[in-house]
């Protein structure tokens, strides 16, 4: 879906299945290749397959986004000349970087720039330099208020894009070294071990452990702006960006449909209370660690930290049941292999790929040609399937709160 009109909805997605999970409601979406990305795990897209997946994210009427946001070290300059080459082949929209090494070497070669997040743009002065250098669009810190980004708007001709929903950074976006202080894996060269995500203790000199609402002490709650898209069309944002480049095809459907149905109720003069508290339960039904407005308000003090929460605080939790070995097109049945727990008819489950993303219930299962109502751990079963699954996709249960 493209949308002609409002702010421009941006997800992030790492393959296929993630793409296909948001193309009815996103505009556009982001990625990165296994190349000078701050997303080292998101290696399903290649220099390789660049072209084919920029080609898939067309199909389905989206505009493609390739982040190059990783440090550049000096020893990378030509490895950063191959991706922004790729990028130029496979005839991606624009390159979303912050180093002035991608930024000239993608204006050699006629590509449209994005200045990435990491740049830490906070004033319109600073908006105006990359504009100067040719970039299109900044997309701002995420330390900004709402009247500060309304000011950029009103001093910059640059266009203006900002986060809306997703993970934040405990630390001044681009400038955390806590992962590559305590394990030697940089977060500015996408290799985050996420510590502000881990159980932490505070002792005093004394060596008494100080008492704290919990032990997720660095960990803060996700951005969540759906009750001020108003307030975020009439600052003159451009575009609404998501977090989420490493998240489940669930979550970018759920959030990518929200934000949409937000954006068009603005549009349409029905965005109501009402309407805002349905958008909060469905986001809260999927992976967050809870919500805060972040910087758009002020800087966010206590409230803003989810300490009691640890890694996810949804509504509903998955839990991996097994893989398929094999898929019977004809019969629409899969054969799995139980490895980790047992299903049950009536258990609602997620089937899930690179390439696959189906949410069903359990209606049937075979063993050895005879029905059955429960399959244990250690069992291979036939299974009924409501759609396409591949070999080695991964089967989850969906436990609902």
């Amino acid at each position: 879906m493209m949308n002609n009109s409002g702010p421009e909805l941006i997800m992030g997605v790492r393959n296929l299945a993630g793409l296909e999970a948001c193309a009815r409601y996103a505009d556009a979406v982001y990625f990165s290749t296994d190349r000078l990305s701050l997303r080292a795990r998101a290696k399903e897209i290649t220099l390789e397959n660049l072209g084919a997946f920029t080609e898939e994210v067309r199909a389905r009427g989206l505009r493609a986004y390739l982040a190059v946001n990783s440090t550049v070290n000096e020893g990378r300059l030509g490895e950063a000349s191959e991706v922004v080459e790729a990028a130029s082949d496979a005839g991606v929209d624009a390159i979303i970087a912050w180093d002035p090494a991608v930024i000239l070497r993608a204006r050699k070669v006629g590509l449209t720039v994005h200045i990435s997040t990491q740049a830490n743009v906070t004033n319109h002065e600073t908006a105006e330099f990359y504009r100067g250098l040719g970039a299109k669009r900044i997309v701002l810190s995420r330390e900004l208020s709402l009247e500060e980004i309304r000011q950029v708007r009103e001093n910059s001709e640059v266009e203006i894009e900002a986060f809306v929903h997703g993970a934040m950074c405990m630390a001044v976006s681009g400038r955390c070294h806590l992962s590559a202080y305590s394990l030697g894996r940089s977060g500015n060269c996408g290799e985050c071990t996420q510590p502000c995500r881990w159980e932490w203790e505070l002792h005093g000199e004394n060596g008494i452990v100080a008492e704290s609402r919990g032990k997720y002490l660095l960990s803060a709650k996700d951005l969540y702006m759906i009750g001020h898209v108003p307030e975020l069309v009439e600052a003159g944002i451009s575009a609404f960006k998501v977090e989420g480049r490493l998240r489940d095809p669930g979550y970018l459907e759920t959030v990518s449909r929200c934000y949409r149905e937000a954006i068009a109720a603005y549009e349409n003069g029905d965005y109501t209370p009402e309407k805002v508290e349905a958008w909060t339960r469905d986001l809260a039904s999927v992976y967050n660690r809870g919500f805060s407005t972040g910087f758009y308000f002020g800087v966010p003090g206590l409230e803003g930290f989810s300490p009691e929460k640890g890694m996810n605080a949804s509504e509903n939790k998955r839990r991996a049941a097994g893989i398929v070995t094999n898929y019977y097109p004809k019969a629409g049945a899969a054969a799995v292999r139980l490895l980790e727990e047992g299903l049950a008819v009536g258990d609602e489950i997620l089937i899930e790929g690179s390439t696959t993303y189906l949410k069903q219930q359990v209606r049937s299962m075979r063993k050895e040609g005879l029905p059955l109502n429960r399959a244990e751990k250690g069992d291979e079963v036939g299974l009924s399937v409501e759609g396409t699954v591949r070999e080695n996709d991964r089967i989850y249960i969906i436990q609902l709160k």
